[in-house]
């Protein structure tokens, strides 16, 4: 063991890419300091002091291969991942998707974070970077203001945003069952694991009006407002297109009322959000609509009349970096090699991705530490796609992207169905992981 190994690696952020970090660096056997600046100072978006809090959505992406997310969520359990473990501990029904408990799942990362010997939480807030050790920052897009100026100077201010957007959770007592019913999009996972709401046109053309003329929570005046695609409010998102909300979150297809055998002009469905199902979130419903306007419009809606609102929805600013400019194919700073980040500030976005990039991180640091030679993330792979995309994306028009097959070289050949593409490309990636996994053992 050399001098290096007996120096905690700092981390920085006690989410699901800095939690993960801290684990995988203790499972290797180096020490960790790892820094949460919650409860002490808490964000506009957090509401526990608890690592690995979900913040947006209680879902992991589907699980059903050979779908993006699902070889990502392969390769991380090959790694042994916490926030898997943690998430397939704490699961809750949601047709093929991975969706978790919140609290459960929080609860189990914290619990395991705490008591790994080689880790040590201080909850304090970091406001400049270490000059010394090895560092993993994975603050998240909730970067505080301090840290985040830090950042900005070390990467010569090329300092990003993007809005974020979260749904109203609606407590399951004060939904009409007479109305909404249980039902899984073709019958996936249970056949019933989500809840729908049937719109009729006329239903769904008053929702689309109410929310054209909602009062919005405003933007601050020197701000843009850019938002992340996969994660546009509702209200943004129905002014792209009358109809764009009713073939994207709200699309019947695959949705027949199990009484009637008819299939609705439009459904929004709610997922569990806890094992109880005493709680549900309105799926594709993130908004920025001030909190009376929320009350007003999704209790006009079948069987929300009597609605109650657990946690409304809200907007948040997110912070991300323009990595392709500032980073190395190690998440490594180019100005300061020993300094990585993880997570979404990477330019990622969703839990799956942060999570990953807080794994590469890790790995990437304990190769350092022990000064062995980089053994490169295969680009077939989901791992490999991600870290091309950005240390090589065009960061002139650089922005949070999710796992997606698009980021994965092409197949050589003749052209293919969309099927059979993405079969073969899932037993490429199976295979090139394998191949690495053998040359880092």
């Amino acid at each position: 063991m050399n001098d290096s190994e007996n120096k905690p690696v700092t981390i920085i952020g006690g989410g699901l890419a800095g939690s993960e970090a801290a684990w995988q660096l203790a499972e290797k056997g180096i020490k960790t300091c790892l820094y949460e600046m919650r409860p002490e100072r808490s964000t506009e978006a957090h509401e526990t002091d608890l690592l690995g809090e979900l913040v947006c959505s209680n879902s992991f992406k589907s699980d059903l291969l050979p779908s993006a997310p699902a070889i990502l969520k392969s390769e991380m359990r090959q790694l042994g991942s916490l926030i898997i473990e943690a998430a397939d501990k704490a699961r809750v029904p949601a047709g093929s998707a991975l969706a978790v408990d919140r609290d459960l799942f929080a609860r189990f990362i914290t619990k395991r974070i705490e008591g790994h010997p080689l880790i040590t939480i201080a909850r304090e807030e970091v406001t400049t970077l270490p000059v010394a050790g090895h560092v993993i920052i994975a603050s998240g897009p909730l970067t505080s203001s301090a840290l985040a100026g830090a950042l900005a100077k070390l990467a010569g201010e090329h300092r990003l945003y993007f809005y974020d957007a979260i749904s109203p959770v609606l407590s399951e007592e004060s939904l009409d069952r007479n109305i909404i019913y249980a039902a899984s999009r073709y019958g996936k996972g249970g056949g019933d694991d989500y809840l729908n709401i049937p719109l009729t046109a006329e239903e769904y053309d008053g929702m689309i009006d109410g929310m054209a003329a909602a009062d919005l929570y405003p933007l601050h005046e020197f701000e843009t407002s850019i938002f992340f695609d996969a994660c546009l409010p509702i209200e943004e998102l129905a002014r792209r297109g009358r109809d764009t909300p009713r073939f994207g979150p709200m699309k019947p297809v695959g949705l027949p009322n199990p009484e009637t055998g008819e299939i609705p002009h439009a459904v929004i469905q709610l997922r569990k959000e806890n094992r109880e199902g005493t709680s549900y979130n309105l799926v594709g419903c993130q908004t920025r609509m001030r909190q009376g306007e929320q009350k007003r419009i999704f209790r006009s809606l079948p069987g929300l009349a009597r609605a109650e609102f657990l946690r409304y929805g809200s907007l948040h600013r997110n912070t991300y970096l323009c990595s392709p400019k500032i980073l190395g194919s190690r998440l490594q700073f180019l100005a300061d090699p020993r300094i990585r980040l993880a997570g979404q500030i990477t330019g990622v976005e969703g839990y799956l991705e942060s999570t990953a990039m807080g794994m590469v991180a890790a790995i990437e640091t304990a190769r350092d530490i022990r000064r062995k030679a980089p053994v490169p993330w295969p680009r077939e792979t989901a791992f490999g796609a991600l870290l091309r995309y950005i240390a090589e994306a065009d960061p002139e028009d650089f922005q949070p992207t999710n796992i997606n097959f698009g980021l994965f070289p092409r197949l050589s050949g003749k052209k293919r169905r969309k099927r059979d593409r993405n079969r073969l490309v899932h037993e490429r990636a199976i295979g090139a992981f394998e191949m690495m996994l053998s040359k880092t053992r």
